[in-house]
């Protein structure tokens, strides 16, 4: 899976770090629904950091879509929102 962070760039993510990113994103989302910016604030840096560590940075002339884009943690509740679909900011994986 390709994933954006918002103003860093891409990075490949191993299936290996997905399902602790979709944990993750599980909680942004509840946090999200309770129009709790400050712990949505908090998930959306977990969220960064574990593809920062666990990701593998692409170069910023690669052209590859992304699958998902994980927005900074300095938007606004609403601006934030706009990122989420029912599923979150990560696509669920079949299982």
């Amino acid at each position: 899976m390709i994933v954006r962070v918002m103003g860093e760039g891409q990075y490949r993510l191993a299936d290996e770090a997905l399902g602790r990113l979709n944990e993750l994103d599980d909680r942004a989302q509840e946090a999200l629904d309770r129009d709790d910016e400050h712990e949505l604030d908090r998930y959306l840096d977990e969220m960064a950091t574990l593809i920062r560590r666990d990701g593998e940075r692409l170069p910023d002339d690669d052209l590859s879509a992304s699958d998902a884009i994980v927005p900074p943690s300095d938007l606004s509740l609403a601006e934030t929102k706009l990122f989420f679909s029912e599923e979150g900011l990560i696509p669920d994986i079949p299982q």
